[in-house]
């Protein structure tokens, strides 16, 4: 959780806020761009590791087809079990987008 939070937190712009929603670190623009979600933290529906989610994650490209699509219909995400499996590259690309993306909401 820690690297992921730290990845956020160097990639976003700095007028992206962090806030604690559910229990869990929430990062903000205009509107929600993405939170961490542990799966110690209940009602994540998901028994092990760490889910890196996109609010507006329907609405990403995400060319290099990097997120699951779930259930939701808004939200797509990456569940991590091992520090390993992160791509920092990856999630920059994404969050670059996804403030793009912020951007463009009143």
């Amino acid at each position: 959780m820690d690297v992921l939070r730290s990845l956020i937190r160097e990639n976003l712009p700095p007028f992206c806020k962090e806030k604690f929603s559910w229990n869990v670190p929430c990062y903000y623009g205009k509107r929600s761009i993405c939170l961490i979600w542990p799966a110690s933290v209940p009602r994540g529906g998901f028994k092990n590791g760490v889910l890196l989610g996109f609010a507006q994650g329907n609405k990403l490209k995400d060319v290099d087809h990097y997120l699951t699509r779930g259930t939701n219909k808004k939200i797509f995400y990456k569940i991590y079990k091992r520090v390993e499996e992160i791509d920092p590259d990856a999630i920059a690309k994404l969050l670059k987008e996804a403030v793009l993306l912020d951007q463009t909401f009143k």
